[in-house]
């Protein structure tokens, strides 16, 4: 697995498992089935309502705990800064952990920065190895740094190769900000399964189209956590750290970017 290593001096797992619409006992299996081929990064959320399920997978994998990175975010309706207090305690309790190693604001809601000061406490106070944001655009971002006085560790947004997020990308760069890219692909949107770029690329190097989408991710410096309850899938997007894409095949990439939102976010 290769690393990013965040602001704070964090090493974060540059491929991970989301879990967003996995519940129950197919969330519990495929975290355990995705541990067991590797896999070290788990993104859940409470507005997923599976944290307990991430939770018991992670207490019967059997892999020490420093060795998985865990990810979850804080939504409405602890948008304030005791309730922010309260839900960290709740998502430490449903994940049965001490600690949450990158803990994210999910929405860009008005009460942020409230939010935020009760997440730098618990990262003083240990029980938080990194903070950060989710689903800002680069104006968002660019108001919410004036004041938050720990530089978020992660921006958690859309992109994809149809929203590459560029502008925002190189806005947080500047500050020492990673982007994390939810849905890499697309949701199958915009037949990106399919799609001939892509696929003519993949021949090149025996991998498929959705490889070559998550490479140049990954090759452009985003962490990326696809969502999958499927073995195959699992290997399938862990098998991209053999091969590099060539200038000419980034270059191809990038020009499928239409510079929108596909899902309606921004």
């Amino acid at each position: 697995m290769n690393y990013i290593t965040l602001n704070n001096g964090v090493q974060m797992p540059i491929l991970g498992l989301g879990t967003w619409d996995l519940r129950g006992r197919e969330c519990e299996e495929s975290i355990l089935e995705a541990v067991g081929l590797g896999y070290q990064l788990i993104d859940t959320a409470q507005m997923y309502e599976n944290e307990r399920q991430v939770g018991n997978a992670i207490k019967r994998c059997g892999v020490p705990r420093e060795e998985l990175f865990i990810t979850t975010k804080i939504c409405r309706p602890n948008n304030s800064y005791q309730g922010t207090k309260s839900a960290i305690e709740v998502s430490l309790k449903e994940l049965q952990l001490d600690y949450i190693d990158l803990l994210l604001i999910h929405e860009p809601y008005r009460e942020a920065q409230e939010m935020y000061s009760a997440m730098k406490e618990a990262y003083q106070n240990g029980k938080i190895r990194a903070i950060g944001i989710s689903n800002f655009n680069a104006r968002w971002y660019s108001d919410f740094i004036l004041d938050c006085g720990v530089i978020p560790a992660v921006n958690q947004v859309e992109a994809h190769v149809f929203f590459q997020q560029n502008k925002l990308r190189q806005r947080m760069s500047e500050h020492g900000t990673h982007i994390e890219a939810w849905s890499p692909f697309a949701a199958g949107k915009n037949n990106i399964f399919e799609d001939t770029v892509l696929a003519a690329i993949g021949q090149k190097y025996r991998k498929t189209a959705t490889q070559i989408a998550l490479k140049y991710l990954v090759q452009m410096g985003f962490a990326v956590i696809p969502k999958t309850s499927h073995r195959n899938r699992m290997i399938e997007n862990m098998d991209i750290f053999d091969f590099q894409l060539i200038d000419d095949d980034m270059s191809r990439i990038r020009k499928l970017d239409q510079d929108k939102t596909l899902f309606g976010w921004y």
